[in-house]
């Protein structure tokens, strides 16, 4: 009798921590987790990744005596970030470290003329297209006789920036002699302006605000083609993310926004 009291009371103790176990487990089952929307808007802030040496897009710029990033993207990032609900925090970097950024989940999205390319969208996800420019190439003012066609730029040093769809265009287009490609647009320029390299592949409004900013550089007419349209990247399976990016985009395109903080930007980009 006394064994048979022992066993029952083992039994009632394990059935007991089984129930308890199985709670546990029901209870974490039950909890779902939060998006990142959501956990955007529970920090009360989003990052965004970009790299600010691409004016009018993104670039540095000195106002009331502060270091300032602006630009157009910069003024579409502020709207998302308004329409979540939360504080913009802006993390400048090199354009080759992004993606790996954003994957990482060290930035909440991206914005910096990114080109939504097939290898991209491997990694990450991206947003309806909300820009598209012409492609040129920026060079020195001397040159300017010289270098008048795409065939004139054959066998010469073009410079790029590195991981752009402006690198792929010197590479596979330009049938240049050699490719430099480097991750900041400034420095691109300084080589420019050394005669390290001939020229510098760059979308149309990006070669015209460095060569509005020095008047030794310029433009040639011809045109080096259109890039497939810029978006807005996500980390992939941030669904309800992008679906709040994609709704904001297409008001400020379809009320006009868009056009206006580029020309915004762009005047800002001349200013002494």
């Amino acid at each position: 009798m006394k064994t048979g009291k022992k066993i029952l009371v083992m039994v009632l103790i394990l059935t007991l921590a089984i129930s308890a176990v199985g709670c546990g487990v029901k209870a974490n089952d039950g909890e779902k987790e939060m998006t990142k929307l959501e956990k955007i808007q529970a920090k009360g802030k989003i990052v965004l990744g970009t790299c600010a040496d691409y004016p009018p897009y993104e670039f540095h710029k000195e106002i009331n005596g502060k270091d300032e990033i602006v630009g157009f993207d910069i003024e579409i990032a502020k709207v998302i970030a308004e329409n979540i609900g939360v504080e913009l925090e802006i993390k400048d970097m090199k354009f080759d470290g992004l993606l790996a950024a954003l994957v990482a989940d060290d930035i909440d999205f991206i914005i910096a003329g990114m080109v939504p390319r097939e290898d991209r969208k491997e990694s990450v996800d991206f947003s309806i297209p909300y820009y598209q420019a012409e492609q040129k190439i920026l060079i020195k003012a001397e040159d300017a006789e010289a270098l008048n066609s795409i065939e004139s730029l054959k066998g010469l040093k073009i410079g790029a920036q590195k991981s752009t769809v402006q690198e792929d265009i010197a590479k596979d287009k330009l049938e240049a002699g050699e490719v430099k490609a480097l991750g900041k647009i400034t420095d691109l320029v300084l080589e420019l302006m050394n005669n390290k390299i001939d020229g510098i592949v760059l979308v149309a409004p990006v070669a015209e605000a460095y060569a509005k900013q020095n008047t030794d550089l310029m433009v040639p007419e011809f045109t080096l083609g259109k890039e497939d349209g810029v978006a807005v990247a996500v980390n992939k399976g941030n669904a309800d993310l992008l679906a709040e990016i994609d709704k904001t985009l297409e008001e400020l395109i379809n009320d006009g926004s868009i056009d206006k903080f580029i020309q915004e930007a762009t005047a800002l980009a001349e200013e002494e």
